[in-house]
């Protein structure tokens, strides 16, 4: 009776009536992560294992010689090269999180590999740590104010935002590395005269997914930190939630800036031409359920739940883009039937971090043909009891 009474109350307020977040479970480090079987966490075993067997039949199609599927993925941008580290790459493999608890892994978990544009979501993180220790005021600050060096130089540069890199709708324009911003991910149409000599679209109204823009966030945050990102990174997140020593991340060869008479190298927010995170399933899984728990893990907040809450809401000229995490809004990518609260973040050959507030889930699927993600999701959701 208390039970039922308590449901009324929470229908008749709106609270969700989940489990408490004391209850979720963290996994510490070095220690086995605790399993708890699908019929304990209320899931249907055989459903469960459909999705999986689903993952392992649709393996990315590309070459597991990630050198070879990068030079093919992006064979018709002009100048493309690689010009960071890469590595061959596993099978599919991949956990699944319930509360904290697996209920279900296939692969090898603990391998590590690229993980492409998955780096986006932990380089937006680094800027929000940022703005948690005021290091950046605002996301609606100007570049400018913050990098001095000629980047953000010009009346188009001049206007950009923190929140315009994040959201991928600077339209930043110049070179970085060696890599001009109109030679990555050009039109179908047009020449090469065509891009170089495009018309600036306002920052804030239009999204171009860009990977030397992201790059140009990644040297401005290296800029606001005085340090390189890994080691931010590691010092202020990774360690705290308990993650291996295996993962890294990556810049391109020449990327080299000198800050405080110290040389350090600018990473990269992806593995488009090399370089980025190279990461293990269960590490990646552990920052996932630290954005599931609104940036707590156990009782410290590693990152501000105001931060996760404006990193996940829609940009202006995309509905499903936040900063730098996919979401399922209305719009182009919106999977019919599934949980908008969902938000995922996305990489190349498969890659991904989803995390299903509603559900208590979060998923990690690696090597995954892209185009099948929202099937797996539904063939996941219809294990839920």
């Amino acid at each position: 009776m208390q039970k039922i009474k308590w449901t009324i109350i929470c229908a008749l307020f709106g609270m969700s009536i989940g489990i408490a977040q004391d209850n979720y479970y963290f996994p510490k480090k070095q220690l086995e992560w605790e399993q708890r079987s699908p019929s304990e966490m209320n899931l249907n075993e055989i459903k469960l294992q459909e999705a999986i067997d689903f993952a392992l039949e649709n393996e990315y199609k590309g070459s597991r010689d990630l050198r070879i599927a990068i030079l093919k993925g992006f064979e018709r941008e002009p100048f493309h090269e690689i010009l960071g580290p890469t590595k061959k790459r596993g099978g599919p493999a991949g956990m699944i999180l319930k509360n904290g608890y697996i209920v279900k892994s296939w692969g090898d978990t603990k391998r590590v590999d690229m993980t492409f544009s998955v780096t986006k979501s932990f380089l937006s993180t680094v800027a929000g740590l940022a703005v948690d220790r005021h290091l950046i005021s605002s996301t609606s600050d100007k570049l400018s104010d913050y990098v001095w060096d000629g980047t953000f130089l010009g009346a188009h540069n001049e206007m950009i935002t923190w929140e315009h890199l994040l959201q991928q709708n600077s339209d930043w324009s110049g070179s970085l590395w060696g890599v001009k911003d109109w030679a990555d991910r050009p039109p179908k149409e047009g020449g090469i005269d065509d891009w170089k000599n495009r018309s600036y679209k306002e920052p804030g109204t239009f999204m171009e997914y860009n990977d030397v823009r992201v790059n140009v966030l990644a040297y401005s945050l290296t800029q606001v930190w005085r340090a390189p990102l890994p080691i931010v990174l590691k010092e202020n997140l990774m360690d705290k939630i308990g993650a291996s020593t295996t993962w890294r991340w990556f810049g391109y060869e020449d990327a080299w800036t000198v800050i405080d008479g110290l040389k350090m190298k600018s990473v990269t927010g992806g593995g488009h031409s090399g370089g980025g995170i190279f990461i293990n399933t269960e590490d990646m899984a552990r920052f996932g359920l630290l954005f599931l728990n609104k940036g707590q893990w156990e009782k410290e907040t590693i990152i501000s739940s105001e931060w996760i809450e404006s990193a996940v809401q829609p940009s202006i000229p995309n509905s499903n883009y936040g900063y730098m995490w996919w979401l399922n809004k209305k719009g182009d990518r919106h999977w019919e039937g599934l949980s908008e609260e969902i938000f995922y973040a996305s990489g190349f050959g498969g890659n991904f971090i989803v995390i299903d507030k509603a559900n208590d889930l979060v998923v990690v699927t690696r090597w995954l043909e892209p185009s099948k993600l929202e099937e797996f999701m539904k063939l996941l959701t219809m294990s839920l009891k």
